[in-house]
């Protein structure tokens, strides 16, 4: 007897080449989880706003949701049956019809700085590209006699930046260089100084809240200790009410069933720093809020402007 055809299932992705090679990451565990081939899960690749738009900082033109807003569209019309996300560029409060079905396994979540061995080993009055507001505020906090540029565009885009000369400096993400086959590429800084940001090397995948069938099967590949990660991570934006103008860092640790984060807010200008950390059970997302409310409470005028506290919507 001929057994059944596999199901088949649409992936939608931003066409960027570490978004699409996060696609292919997930695509590769699906069908090795589900023993199918490849070719039964269709990707479908969208062009986003965000990178369509690069001569501007992502705070100035919409934030997040330039990341996610097509792919959203798609999911919920039932064009695609799941879409595949950087953690860290999915906004905190998502739409109810929108799930996420599955937290593949966390790549290395060090920022890599490009151009020099260390922050302390930059030039007096170095030039540093970036346009994450963490990674300007934690530059500015150690080294305030540097100045730091909008700086946009993929991996490759950024580094023929520096090596044009537009640049000093630059900061990447290691799991996003190892993931495009990038090794050895710039310094990673170690993440207890330099923490990163929420949501950092974690690929978050999204489907339909109803969508039972899908549900079903990206839970095979649904990594549990790096959701827990993720999810106290997000629970600690959310009590923050950040955005993307919002300077905030975070490491997440784990020991046993324990989870531990520690977590760092800066005025924009890297001039006021506040930390805290908390160790929680890793299903305690109430946890992160009462950091959240911690930190917010001991955070000078200057850091808490930038943040609205616990999100209604």
């Amino acid at each position: 007897m001929i057994p059944p055809d596999p199901p088949r299932f649409r992936l939608g992705t931003r066409r960027s080449p570490l978004a699409m090679a996060q696609a292919e990451e997930a695509r590769a565990r699906l069908a090795a989880a589900h023993g199918i081939e490849a070719a039964h899960i269709e990707i479908v690749p969208v062009t986003a706003s965000g990178d369509r738009i690069q001569d501007r900082a992502l705070a100035e033109i919409g934030g997040k949701a330039l990341w996610t807003k097509e792919l959203d569209a798609w999911l919920t019309a039932g064009e695609i049956d799941f879409a595949v996300h950087s953690a860290k560029d999915v906004e905190t409060i998502r739409p109810e019809a929108i799930a996420i079905g599955a937290v593949l396994p966390r790549e290395d979540v060090r920022d890599v700085l490009v151009g020099a061995a260390s922050v302390t080993a930059l030039p007096q009055g170095a030039i540093v590209g970036t346009s994450a507001p963490r990674r300007a505020a934690q530059l500015l906090h150690a080294r305030p006699d540097c100045r730091v540029v909008t700086f946009r565009g993929n991996v490759a885009t950024r580094l023929a930046k520096l090596a044009a000369g537009e640049v000093d400096a630059t900061f990447l993400a290691l799991a996003g260089l190892n993931r495009l086959g990038e090794t050895g590429t710039g310094h990673p800084l170690d993440a207890e100084a330099w923490l990163p940001a929420p949501g950092q090397a974690a690929i978050l995948i999204e489907c339909r809240a109803d969508d039972a069938r899908t549900r079903e099967f990206l839970a095979a590949v649904d990594d549990a200790l790096s959701r827990e990660a993720v999810l106290a991570e997000r629970a600690l934006l959310a009590a923050l009410g950040g955005n993307c103008h919002s300077p905030i860092a975070v490491l997440t640790g784990r020991e046993g069933a324990m989870l531990t984060i520690r977590a760092a807010l800066y005025s924009p200008d890297g001039a006021e720093r506040v930390e805290g950390e908390t160790a929680f059970a890793a299903d305690d997302l109430t946890a992160p809020a009462r950091l959240a409310a911690d930190l917010l409470a001991r955070a000078p005028a200057a850091i808490t402007v930038h943040f609205s506290g616990p999100a209604t919507s």
